[in-house]
């Protein structure tokens, strides 16, 4: 493939879709852009029957050729991509000037999203341009980043309905959380260590999918069925909606709140029940998992007219959850709990404010040294738990970050903690103390 040719051929694409601000589809101006990117297609597929245009790792590739070096076409088009939601879009020989309008008017104007782009497509009779869209029942299943990623959309979107009053859509969250109860169950500690990904700058968005990704883990251990995995995710990924319903002010304000902003929060379990209760698919138990999370094991949280009624075991597990994903949070007012100072902690308000059943069961799925935490062998090296054993949590898989002798490796070095391993881990490291941050090292 000609090189030079297929960089004209983005080059093209993405200005006739910068043009649409300017010009209507059938602007003369429009009409000669498409002519020359439907001749520079042609050039490209003389010898193909098609060519792919998509995203690797969110850098754009046509066919073989990886755009590495910065060429802004590229990255406009890759950013259209990804808010498409698109892997990638596919020319197929003999395709019209007609259908690369098409296409340009649907990147440009919002041709909406995955299955919803190729559908528009199909809709205006475009045969020869089709779109390449992840299919979330098989493809996303079996990818832990694909899934989280996924859940991050499925929330942003969730809570951009309820800011802008109307009543969000289940059918989404739904299906991401499937694919995340069939990994907890196939790949638990995969999916586990992606909670480790925390967005400061958005905490509650970020932590609402975090909470749902941890409460399976924490279902998986208590061996509930996968029915009740589901019901554990969604209700996770709602559980702080009402926050959205408090003051922003309070919720983002650093340091210690007042008796009066700590009554306003207070009132969140409740505002989340509210909007729920008007979404598809809501059972009682993701109702209880909403309104109850601050309950508390001893039932003396709030809300305190919650308090006496009976609700599902799934609000415990929840309320776990919660506290380990807010313990492990780089906060204005808090350093981050490593994951074993986080487990102490949760074990020392066991009884009280967590089931200590459900902690337990828990803590001994995630072994000795969980996923995310950053360890000293007993040679000096230290490491990053990458991977524990399902079958025994103790085995584990480290990346090797830094040597005996203090130094950062360029390149980690993987290292199997087992029977037959004489290295052992005599310590966990505070990750702050060696100034990095453990989401760089993780699968």
């Amino acid at each position: 493939m000609n090189i030079e040719e297929t960089r004209q051929v983005v080059q093209v694409l993405a200005a006739a879709i910068k043009g649409l601000r300017l010009y209507a589809l059938d602007h003369p101006a429009t009409t000669k852009q498409v002519q020359t990117l439907q001749n520079g297609l042609f050039s490209l597929l003389q010898h193909k029957k098609s060519i792919k245009m998509g995203l690797l790792e969110g850098t754009l590739f046509v066919e073989d050729f990886l755009f590495i070096q910065e060429f802004p076409a590229a990255q406009e088009i890759a950013r259209l991509l990804e808010t498409h939601e698109l892997i990638g879009i596919e020319f197929h020989a003999g395709l019209s000037a007609e259908e690369i309008q098409v296409l340009l008017g649907l990147l440009h104007a919002g041709g909406g999203k995955g299955q919803a782009f190729a559908d528009a497509l199909h809709r205006q009779n475009v045969e020869l341009i089709r779109a390449v869209i992840f299919d979330d029942e098989d493809e996303d299943a079996g990818q832990p980043r694909k899934v989280y990623k996924k859940a991050l959309k499925v929330v942003d979107q969730i809570f951009n309905d309820v800011r802008m009053g109307e009543i969000p859509s289940s059918e989404e969250a739904m299906k991401v959380v499937k694919s995340m109860a069939q990994l907890t169950l196939t790949e638990p500690h995969a999916l586990f260590a992606l909670s480790m990904l925390k967005d400061y700058d958005n905490y509650t968005f970020t932590h609402s999918v975090n909470v749902s990704v941890i409460s399976l883990a924490v279902g998986r251990a208590c061996a509930v069925s996968e029915e009740q995995l589901r019901t554990l995710g969604f209700g996770g990924l709602l559980h702080d909606l009402g926050k959205l319903r408090v003051d922003v002010a309070i919720i983002t304000k650093p340091g210690k709140l007042t008796d009066a902003e700590f009554d306003e929060i207070k009132k969140h379990p409740r505002f989340g029940a509210d909007i729920i209760t008007k979404m598809d698919g809501v059972t009682p138990e993701v109702m209880d998992i909403v309104l109850g999370h601050h309950l508390r094991y001893d039932r003396q949280g709030y809300p305190g007219d919650a308090a006496g009624h009976s609700v599902s075991p799934l609000v415990d597990m929840t309320a776990i959850a919660d506290a380990y994903d807010a313990m492990t949070t780089l906060r204005s007012y808090q350093r981050p709990f490593t994951p074993r100072k986080a487990i102490a902690r949760m074990r020392e308000i066991a009884g009280t404010s967590l089931h200590p059943g459900y902690v337990e069961k828990f803590v001994a799925s995630l072994g000795p040294y969980p996923v995310g935490s950053l360890v000293r062998l007993d040679n000096n090296e230290i490491g990053l738990v990458v991977k524990v054993d399902t079958a025994d949590p103790s085995l584990a898989d480290i990346k090797i970050i830094f040597d005996a002798a203090g130094q950062l490796l360029g390149e980690p070095q993987r290292l199997h903690l087992g029977p037959n391993q004489p290295r052992k881990i005599v310590a966990e490291v505070d990750p702050f103390s060696k100034g990095i941050d453990v989401v760089d090292f993780l699968d």
